[in-house]
């Protein structure tokens, strides 16, 4: 049921909106009689006002967290954006306005359980970056390591929870009022949300997250991951060691640098591809905020509070469903779509596949600069809409994730290849888990435990057949419980009504004692369950 509460945040959050813009873009529609006429009415627009990006930002900082991710994911993607909003919405990645940093020090100390100065040699007050969960300040341990200290927002949890609610209700509401939004299942689409942001709060989880990571990459020369100070890591407080490197979207300081940019686009796509089939384990928070370059070319990530991880079915099917593509074998597609359930069963596969060929054969051979994947979602959402597909909410963190790929990629190097990079990955991938290759890789792991188990295999044989020629008794036949004094008197009664009702039947007049005849057919039921003897 909505609430009063819901009702007047969803209020708020309009009007912020419109006084951001949204009013020109709803009232300045041409289709709207007498829009324009009513935008000249809005007290708000009677005075000068900031350039739209710069109200839009500042209205979804004012909204909260929740708003602000999702400026971050519009952020990454400077193709679907007009320049002015795209330069404003970055901002929202580590320019957050910050919660004073006495503030952050106090957290600190109660967390530590001690004063920060018996912990650090240095504490900067000014904080490194600010976001929407948590900001990042700078110090020195006594021994001289350079630390970054994360410090989550005083007072966070309650607005998130408020406005997941505010998420559920609309999301119910659409399930209901809206037809066509119900294949896209809003309600697991906000529940899967929900766990992603109440984990980001949690930086006992975003600090294991970061060692895991850690250990999967430990040494490579793509990706490198900052090590976690485990002795001063806290539900609200972490400590980790302090990374220098150039962010990934300083594009001007990179070519100073001397920076390969087709190398370092090749290296994303690689990094994503091995995260999720090889590791199985992804960082999925890869804007521009949280990626910053160090020498030849390695990637440096932080931020670990959004992780993803698939099913075996997931990976199996998104790994066939990728090598079909690359190559154009789009009956291959639609039989997987149609295995994995995403689609009704009674599908012509054909003319699924005839669909997708026409929205994916027009991007092939080009390079990534001369795709516009917003027609090219546009025209897959209507494919969706056409065959019932189902959106299927454990690949939201993966979808996001792919996006945020595709942004970095397109801004280093817009000729980027994705289909050579991550064509031959995959093909290896598939090749290790299908035919002799996938075999004798299975033997090979399998191999210690069967090393264990075959000396007990005769034991176990013997055993088996000794218990085979014993002689198998038969359980007790349980009691049969009669029934109790009150419900012999209902059956009786139920008995004797049955039997007035038979006695109608049979054409005699109706006994004085039967009273209403349409209670004897029920109570003859009734009588037969109560009389009926039960086991036990």
């Amino acid at each position: 049921m909505t609430s009063l509460p819901g009702l007047l945040r969803l209020w708020w959050v309009l009007f912020v909106l419109a006084r951001a813009g949204g009013d020109e873009i709803i009232l300045g529609h041409p289709r709207l009689p007498g829009g324009r006429l009513l935008l000249r009415l809005l007290p708000w627009r009677w005075r000068a006002r900031p350039p739209r990006g710069v109200r839009l930002r500042e209205a979804l900082e004012k909204l909260g967290p929740i708003f602000v991710k999702f400026g971050q994911i519009l952020s990454t993607r400077r193709d679907l954006l007009p320049p002015d909003i795209a330069d404003e919405l970055v901002r929202l990645q580590d320019q957050v306005p910050p919660f004073p940093g006495d503030q952050a020090r106090r957290l600190i100390e109660t967390a530590y359980g001690q004063p920060l100065s018996t912990v650090l040699a240095e504490f900067d007050d000014v904080p490194l970056a600010s976001a929407s969960i948590a900001q990042v300040h700078a110090g020195r341990l006594p021994d001289g390591r350079e630390i970054v200290i994360k410090v989550v927002r005083p007072g966070i949890a309650p607005r998130i929870r408020r406005d997941i609610r505010l998420l559920y209700m609309l999301a119910r509401f659409a399930h209901r009022v809206v037809r066509e939004t119900r294949r896209l299942r809003p309600v697991e689409v906000v529940r899967e949300f929900e766990l992603t942001l109440l984990d980001e709060l949690d930086l006992m989880r975003e600090a294991g997250n970061a060692s895991q990571l850690r250990r999967h990459w430990l040494d490579s020369p793509d990706l490198y991951v900052p090590e976690v100070y485990w002795d001063y890591v806290r539900p609200n407080v972490m400590m980790m060691e302090r990374i220098r490197g150039i962010g990934i979207d300083n594009i001007v300081a990179m070519h100073a640098a001397g920076v390969d940019f087709q190398r370092l686009a090749e290296r994303g796509v690689e990094i994503f591809f091995r995260q999720v089939f090889e590791h199985n384990f992804f960082h999925a928070d890869m804007h521009a905020g949280n990626i910053f370059v160090g020498p030849n070319e390695q990637y440096i990530a932080v931020d670990f509070g959004i992780v993803g991880s698939l099913r075996p079915e997931d990976q199996r099917y998104l790994a066939e469903n990728f090598v079909a593509f690359f190559n154009r074998d789009y009956a291959t597609v639609a039989k997987a779509h149609l295995r994995a359930g995403w689609v009704p069963a009674d599908l012509r596969v054909d003319q699924f596949e005839g669909a997708i060929r026409a929205v994916c054969e027009p991007i092939f051979d080009k390079p990534l600069k001369d795709i516009s994947f917003g027609v090219l979602l546009l025209r897959l959402f209507q494919v969706a809409r056409r065959f019932d597909m189902q959106v299927q909410p454990q690949l939201v963190l993966l979808q996001k994730t792919l996006l945020n790929i595709e942004g970095l990629g397109r801004r280093l190097y817009p000729e980027l290849d994705l289909w050579r990079t991550a064509k031959p990955f995959l093909e290896r991938w598939m090749a290790e888990r299908i035919g002799w290759r996938a075999l004798r890789n299975t033997l090979r792991e399998e191999a210690p435990l069967w090393a264990e188990t075959l000396p007990r295999v005769p034991n176990l044989i013997y055993g088996a057949l000794e218990q085979a020629q014993r002689p198998k008794l038969s359980p007790p036949a349980p009691r049969r419980r009669w029934p109790g004094r009150l419900e012999l008197v209902l059956g009786g009664a139920g008995l004797t009504a049955a039997g007035g009702w038979v006695w109608q039947l049979a054409g005699f007049a109706q006994p004085v004692w039967l009273g209403i005849p349409a209670l004897a057919w029920p109570l003859g039921l009734l009588t037969i369950v109560l009389l009926w003897p039960r086991r036990g």
